[in-house]
């Protein structure tokens, strides 16, 4: 076999499997804490939104602020350090009183804010659009699969064991990722790239992945933050069959995603809308939802979207940035992600705590349908790539 091949299946097994340890354990906590926090310390709906936000809070820190300004041998070391911090942190979330909480899940936000961009961008190094596509496309596939695992597996432990005992079995996987840290890949920079402004908000590019991530992740961060509240609340289910309404969501994500990796968008445009317009049939689901059986369906339909808007956006990202670049691109746009994450819960547990859980979801459809217009405006140029390359390809 060619050595180059072995060495991309080394970078792409290395890059998978990190991608699933720290997406599977990150996930337990978005969905995890919010439950311990209610049920266990009876946080108010309010202080339950504050909490996940502080936690999206930490990671924008990190990644907007600090990450996307180092340079990559510097960027190595805080990312590797990262790495070690999580796994440290993880595990503490089983020892924490209702102060305590609020610190560590700080903590635990502040460490991811390195490891996720630089996996991201290390996912993109491959010159060839078509194969850095795809390999972005699987890396995207590997979060699918952390996002039915983690869920599946936690289900299992909730059924023997109380929720704060899950983060110790969740706790390997932090140390998995710590010891990956230091194979992960990162790009070589000259010093005059170093100093070179990128212009990355005005980068149409850029534009289209926010929105889209956007119109997507606005829902999401309600549905991760809630919608395990919601379901007790309402239909009063189990712990366990709360993560494993959210295994149906993240299944159908899976498959979604296991389509881009087999077939790679020619046109982001299209797909993006697509995700969208299925966005708010999912939603409107939910408003007009009856039991836990439509609620389940409601979240099948949604999974869909969440698997293709995510590998869209840094599709779009890496279409439109060249490799220097994108370290800077994928910084802010996941800070950007994580912000939609402080702002969202924070909102939103405040207007559940007006209108009810159930009504907070007609509240994003609106929201949504904006967006939507926005997106199909902003979208165009990140088709007219692939066209400029098709042209070039046939001289």
């Amino acid at each position: 076999m060619d050595s180059r091949k072995i060495s991309f299946i080394e970078v792409l097994v290395v890059i998978v499997t990190m991608t699933f340890a720290i997406r599977a354990s990150n996930n337990m906590i978005s969905t995890t804490v919010p439950l311990l926090s209610r049920y266990y310390f009876h946080f108010s709906q309010t202080e339950v939104g504050l909490i996940s936000a502080l936690f999206s809070l930490g990671t924008f820190i990190t990644s907007g602020l600090i990450n996307s300004r180092l340079s990559s041998p510097s960027r190595r070391k805080f990312f590797i350090a990262s790495s070690i911090g999580y796994a440290i942190v993880l595990p503490m979330f089983r020892f924490v009183d209702p102060i305590s909480l609020w610190l560590v899940t700080g903590l635990a936000g502040i460490t991811l804010g390195s490891i996720m961009p630089n996996i991201i961008t290390s996912a993109g190094l491959l010159e060839d659009r078509k194969a850095r596509e795809r390999v972005l496309s699987i890396y995207t596939l590997a979060l699918s699969g952390s996002l039915v695992a983690g869920p599946a597996i936690e289900t299992a432990i909730l059924s023997r064991f109380p929720i704060p005992d899950v983060f110790l079995f969740f706790a390997p996987f932090g140390v998995l990722a710590a010891a990956l840290s230091f194979l992960i890949k990162f790009p070589e920079e000259k010093k005059e790239e170093n100093k070179r402004k990128v212009d990355v908000l005005g980068n149409p590019g850029f534009k289209t992945a926010v929105v889209n991530i956007l119109a997507y992740n606005i829902p999401f961060a309600v549905i991760l933050a809630f919608g395990g509240i919601y379901a007790v609340d309402q239909f009063h289910v189990s712990f366990a069959d709360v993560t494993g309404l959210f295994t149906l969501f993240f299944a159908t994500s899976f498959l979604s995603r296991i389509y881009l990796s087999i077939r790679p968008p020619e046109s982001v445009r299209k797909h993006a809308i697509a995700a969208v317009s299925i966005t708010v049939i999912g939603l409107l689901m939910i408003l007009g939802g009856i039991n836990v059986y439509t609620f389940a369906i409601a979240l099948l339909i949604l999974g869909i979207p969440h698997g293709l808007t995510y590998p869209l956006s840094i599709i779009s990202i890496s279409r439109t940035f060249n490799p220097n670049e994108r370290n800077a691109a994928n910084s802010v746009f996941f800070a950007t992600m994580m912000l939609i994450g402080v702002i969202t819960p924070s909102a939103a547990g405040a207007i559940a705590q007006l209108i009810g859980l159930k009504d907070l979801f007609g509240v994003l459809i609106p929201i949504v349908l904006v967006l939507l217009g926005l997106l199909g405006r902003y979208s165009k140029p990140v088709d007219e790539v692939v066209k400029k390359e098709a042209i070039l390809q046939s001289k």
